[in-house]
């Protein structure tokens, strides 16, 4: 059990049009050779509709600009725009959400440069209930992938635990090959996502993320970024180290297939 971040949280994220993330990353193969890692890193959710007034609002926050903490269009969907997007994606599974509210959980830029192994798009409807999670998944080989998770025309549920196939490849140490089981909580006080890579039933990789929310002020993103400076590079080597250790103790070496061009 991979424990929650402690804080002084607060209760109510849901009512801001942001807020903070601290969360605590876990990684564990089950498959030969076996390997288990945890770091931690910082998220941001945002309302993608109230960037601008995020923007204005804060010292240490742009959108599309340079500082501190930003977050791009370019980084996410198709770097157009992120409501076009996502409503994009959405039509795609047959949901409207008739101008609902959608918030992105990412890493945000620091100093200008960002990593997201995983972004999700939290969908709701104009009358607040969940209809569906994007989940945005880019590898290290900048290519980038959307799973969505949903019930059609039904409710969403978190209760519910969603699978998809395996269609993109992630790590060169593992086919395309499988299916992902999808276990997400809502963004509240406290937020979880769960992984669970499996194949012919048997168990494969696990990867989960806990976080507890902070309110986002010019202060607590200061404080963030100094107890962990550098995040985007510390994933990204803290990936390929794992990645040569997996290989010097015998893991077969897949090589990149042609990405998919539609969302799963």
């Amino acid at each position: 059990r991979i424990p929650y971040p402690v804080f002084h949280s607060f209760t109510h994220p849901g009512k801001h049009a942001a807020c903070l993330y601290p969360a605590v990353v876990m990684h564990q193969r089950h498959i030969t050779p076996l390997y288990q890692f945890v770091y931690r890193v910082f998220y941001v959710l945002v309302d993608v509709d109230r960037l601008d007034e995020l923007h204005a609002r804060y010292r240490f926050f742009s959108r599309n600009r340079f500082n501190l903490l930003s977050l791009h269009a370019r980084d996410h969907g198709d770097g157009r725009g992120l409501r076009i997007w996502a409503e994009r994606i959405l039509k795609a599974g047959g949901m409207n959400l008739h101008g609902g509210r959608i918030r992105l959980l990412a890493m945000p830029r620091v100093l200008g440069m960002a990593f997201n192994p995983i972004s999700l798009w939290y969908c709701d409807d104009c009358k607040g209930a969940p209809r569906a999670v994007i989940a945005e998944v880019n590898n290290t080989f900048g290519e980038k992938h959307s799973y969505l998770l949903a019930s059609g025309a039904e409710p969403f549920s978190y209760e519910q635990v969603y699978e998809k196939d395996k269609v993109f490849h992630v790590s060169p140490f593992l086919p395309v090959a499988g299916q992902y089981q999808f276990r997400l909580t809502p963004p509240g006080a406290r937020l979880a996502c769960g992984i669970f890579e499996r194949r012919d039933g048997e168990k494969v990789v696990d990867a989960t993320l806990t976080a507890q929310a902070l309110e986002l002020t010019d202060g607590a993103m200061l404080k963030q970024v100094l107890r962990l400076p550098w995040q985007m590079l510390k994933v990204v080597l803290g990936i390929h180290w794992e990645a040569l250790k997996i290989w010097l103790r015998g893991g077969r070496f897949h090589p990149a297939p042609t990405p998919p061009q539609e969302m799963s």
